[in-house]
């Protein structure tokens, strides 16, 4: 059997190309909606005036001190802080990225410019300039697209000098780099972003290896430059996962999960009738109901221990033996029927209650059964804890 290809979203599909004028084709010029709010939209306007500001002055007096005659910003800059302060997460806006990129990017446009007496064609020169610095970057680790701007701005502008990459090209990118730093930080966002440090992969789960290596495999099979990690894409599917997995559980009523096949008795139906009934259908408790089907309480193997003393197990069968036997007297000290051992404060709850609600009830109180009641508070059905497991189970599973 042929595994189905998995499909890029950017790759158009079979018989797409000859429709270039279909309206989808036309709304992927239109970029994607930035799902920020207005606090988050004012953080990084705010973060790139401080950071471009800072930059700017100190280069100015460093320059005017030091080298008047070489410019003290430029351009590429701008679009470095905008990475820096709007996608500080991303792995284009690392420090590293950022200093490494745009550096190296100068290098090989001043090469580039002394190559155009070489080539004799500034557009080949500039095209080899920005495509050398391009491939180095990723060689480097350090893809950063101001870089190319960079490289291009070093040939058109026939700067050979190798010192602009150290002033104002080196300078400019570490105080920017140190104001997104300082900036980034202060305002929620970490700067530098940290990786997760990786982890042995022998104590993790079956379904953690199993949900790595197919993310893995996605990404093998995109093959393109993503400007977000991979350990960040891996928290998002979590997270998402996580909130999905909450609004399936929130949906969950008791009605959907409850046994509606139940096994009760009666006030006065006999101890043994009800140890039968609890040892031949292997269940731990037995709704006590009325004529009127109302629950009156619940009988359980506790209550039949307790009855019996069972606490000292010296004597167990024994002292069971002498509990379910019937005595057929009027007057008897000892419980003969349900009524007299079950317990009757019973916890209920209703068909519409959610099942996130009743996770307390079975967690923190200890409680293993819960009936469950509808219409004129008639017992209905009956959750325990494997009704609850199972629940559980296929709300995380996005098959279920």
């Amino acid at each position: 059997m042929t595994r189905p290809a998995l499909p890029t979203p950017l790759a158009p599909r079979a018989g797409e190309l000859s429709v270039l004028a279909s309206p989808a084709w036309w709304r992927a010029f239109v970029p994607a909606r930035t799902r920020i709010d207005s606090r988050e939209r004012l953080r990084i306007l705010a973060g790139a005036l401080i950071g471009v500001f800072l930059t700017g002055l100190l280069c100015h007096l460093m320059g005017g001190v030091v080298l008047d005659r070489l410019p003290w910003l430029i351009a590429p800059l701008g679009a470095s802080a905008v990475l820096v302060f709007a996608l500080p997460a991303g792995p284009m806006a690392q420090p590293w990225a950022v200093v490494g990129g745009n550096t190296l990017s100068a290098l090989v446009g001043i090469a580039g410019v002394h190559g155009v007496h070489l080539l004799g064609s500034p557009e080949v020169a500039a095209s080899l300039a920005v495509g050398t610095a391009i491939t180095l970057m990723l060689m480097l680790r350090c893809l950063h697209p101001p870089g190319g701007a960079t490289a291009l701005m070093m040939v058109l502008g026939g700067i050979g000098d190798p010192m602009f990459a150290v002033y104002p090209v080196l300078v400019n990118s570490i105080i920017l780099v140190l104001a997104g730093i300082l900036y980034n930080n202060a305002t929620g966002r970490p700067y530098p972003h940290m990786q997760l440090t990786p982890g042995n992969t022998a104590h993790s789960s079956a379904s953690d290896r199993v949900f790595e290596a197919d993310l893995d495999a996605v990404l093998r099979h995109y093959n393109q430059v993503l400007d977000v990690s991979r350990d960040d894409l891996k928290a998002l599917l979590a997270q998402t996962q996580l909130r999905a997995y909450d609004r399936k559980l929130a949906e969950v009523r008791c009605a959907d999960i409850m046994s509606r096949d139940l096994v009760t008795v009666e006030f006065g139906t006999p101890l043994q009738e009800a140890w039968v009934l609890l040892r031949e259908r292997r269940i731990k408790a037995l709704p006590v109901v009325d004529r009127t089907f109302r629950i009156a309480g619940i009988v359980t193997l506790a209550d039949f221990m307790r009855a019996a003393e069972l606490d000292v197990y010296e004597g167990f069968d024994g002292k069971l033996r002498q509990l379910l036997r019937t005595t057929g007297s009027v007057y008897s000290d000892k419980p003969e029927v349900v009524g007299q051992i079950m317990t009757r404060n019973v916890r209920v709850a209703s068909m519409e209650r959610r099942l996130v609600e009743m996770l307390p009830l079975f967690g923190s109180t200890g409680h293993h059964h819960i009936p469950i009641i509808g219409e004129g508070e008639r017992l209905v059905g009956m959750i325990t804890q494997s009704d609850l497991v199972a629940a559980l189970g296929r709300a995380v599973d996005p098959v279920a």
